[in-house]
């Protein structure tokens, strides 16, 4: 039974990481969609968002039928608890994904930012898809210095938000309110995204140091 035990929970880690692919996959797609005005990707991302929601559902049946039936203790049970939560907000992150994209979707065949604020987030999604990819082989690996890098990473997401909004705030923007709420939207979806990675990065961390990380969004 322990065996069986220990395969079950193998089979939970390789879940965790096969929806992190499909995320990263998503918001790679949803930043060029956004970038480019590419409104089949865009779709492309609208739609894959079901996938990405099923096998999370599924992995939280598999982690509440382990619960009921193998009673897990100590780090077991952390490690099956730390699942659902973490299957949670990988399915927050493709909807992040899913928002971008949708915003895309809409604004075709124009660009959803004005120029003065295309260059801000194009580098904001290219930081987005280094989370992502940094979070699928911290989920592979369980190397904490990963949890470390993604912080680092958030908080460069952190300050390009910050940007964009002292930008549609300030005297100088000529945008319209479409433009305004489009670029406040699609900033927040960004941060957004990468802050549910640093929360999945503290839970890993936890498992693997027992140190618990505080983070305040």
């Amino acid at each position: 039974m322990r065996e069986v035990f220990q395969q079950e929970l193998q089979e939970v880690q390789e879940r965790l990481v096969e929806i992190a692919e499909l995320v990263a996959i998503s918001i790679e797609n949803a930043t060029t969609a956004f970038n480019e005005s590419n409104v089949t990707l865009a779709e492309t991302v609208i739609a894959d968002d079901d996938k990405i929601d099923a096998l999370a559902v599924s992995l939280d049946e598999l982690a509440i039928n382990i619960l009921a039936r193998q009673q897990p203790v100590a780090r077991d049970l952390r490690i099956v608890v730390s699942a659902l939560r973490i299957s949670a907000s990988l399915e927050r992150m493709g909807d992040m994904s899913e928002h971008i994209a949708q915003l895309a979707r809409y604004r075709f065949p124009e660009k959803v930012v004005p120029k003065s604020l295309r260059a801000t987030f194009v580098e904001m999604g290219q930081l987005d898809v280094i989370v992502a990819r940094k979070l699928t082989e911290l989920l592979r690996t369980e190397d904490v210095r990963l949890a470390e890098e993604i912080r680092s990473e958030d908080d460069k997401i952190d300050a390009l938000h910050l940007s964009v909004f002292n930008k549609v705030l300030g005297d100088s923007w000529k945008g319209g309110a479409e433009d305004t709420v489009d670029s406040t939207l699609a900033s927040r979806y960004h941060e957004r995204f990468a802050d549910h990675a640093v929360s999945i990065a503290k839970k890993v961390q936890y498992l693997g140091t027992g140190d618990w990380v505080s983070t305040d969004y």
